[in-house]
């Protein structure tokens, strides 16, 4: 059995799945925000639950938003401010009595989609996490790409491609640079950028959804954002050329970026032919939980 651990800003869900992906039991809590120690012993009672429940044990996963420093052994770049410059994983290892194995969420989301989601089969998945912020992970022959960086697939923090007149001017992002991808693609971003263009106060899915009615300034939103996550996404097939971008998060849940990314993304990527598809994950919100789950590899997962 395989436990998996999905660690966010407002919820921390545990998920057991048995050898086959099925779902064993699920339970979820709120985050004890800013509270480490409460953070640790949230994840050790929900584990403690799920094995009581299934009346197994299992290998741990857990997902977090940031990631372990391969130089430190700590975490770093974690929306979780509270995780950051602890020894998050050696802390969990000792109040559950056993290891665990941490990956960066958007890695996790990218993994379950890969091993047995929209991207089962293929050999090189692209997962995408549209939603607060912007996410990505690689997943190549049904392993997770970290990198000696423990950055890959950190897409959404470089510049936008392809910069042109309607993308200025340049915006600033938390992460102390200009015109990050995140700050034009993340669900803020398209609400913020909705606003300026028409004064109009609308949530991104508002807007999809009165452009899908003939609204006329949300289409031409909907059409700026379109264009600009073909072409962010045109950058990443030009490196890695993945056979499926999988996307995931609150902004996945508009039908026509399906329709008009690919249709855009060969202006960009340096092809005569796109055949990568794009698609949205399989399992939704559940996919960053099971992919935690997916960290531990079927030799090496208790049974």
């Amino acid at each position: 059995m395989r436990i998996g651990v999905d660690l966010g800003g407002t919820k921390i869900e545990c998920i057991a799945l048995a050898e086959d992906g099925n779902v064993l039991a699920k339970r979820r809590v709120s985050s004890p925000r800013g509270d480490y120690n409460a953070t640790i012993d949230a994840i050790r009672d929900l584990v403690g639950q799920i094995a009581q429940e299934t009346g197994r044990n299992g290998s741990i996963g857990i997902g977090i938003p940031g990631t372990v420093s391969p130089a430190s052994g700590l975490i770093k770049n974690a929306n979780s401010t509270w995780l950051i410059g602890k020894a998050f994983d050696r802390d969990l290892a000792d109040a559950l009595g056993q290891p665990v194995r941490i990956a960066n969420d958007a890695n996790c989301f990218a993994l379950s989609e890969a091993v047995d989601g929209a991207g089962a089969g293929t050999d090189v998945v692209f997962g995408v996490i549209l939603g607060t912020g912007t996410g990505g992970g690689i997943v190549v022959n049904g392993a997770v790409l970290t990198g000696p960086n423990a950055i890959a697939g950190e897409w959404g923090h470089n510049p936008l491609p392809w910069f042109d007149a309607i993308d200025e001017p340049p915006r600033p992002c938390y992460c102390g640079k200009e015109s990050c991808i995140e700050t034009y693609l993340s669900g803020p971003a398209l609400a913020r950028e909705h606003a300026a263009a028409t004064g109009e106060e609308l949530q991104a899915q508002e807007i999809a959804d009165l452009a899908n009615n003939g609204d006329e300034k949300c289409r031409q939103t909907l059409q700026r954002y379109s264009t600009r996550l073909a072409k962010a996404l045109a950058s990443v097939l030009n490196v890695i050329d993945p056979d499926v971008v999988v996307l995931g998060g609150g902004l996945s849940n508009i039908d026509r970026l399906y329709e008009d990314v690919p249709r855009l993304w060969g202006q960009y990527a340096f092809s005569d032919q796109i055949s990568t598809r794009l698609l949205p994950a399989k399992h939704g919100d559940s996919s960053g939980v099971r992919g935690a789950a997916w960290l531990w590899p079927v030799d090496e997962a208790i049974k």
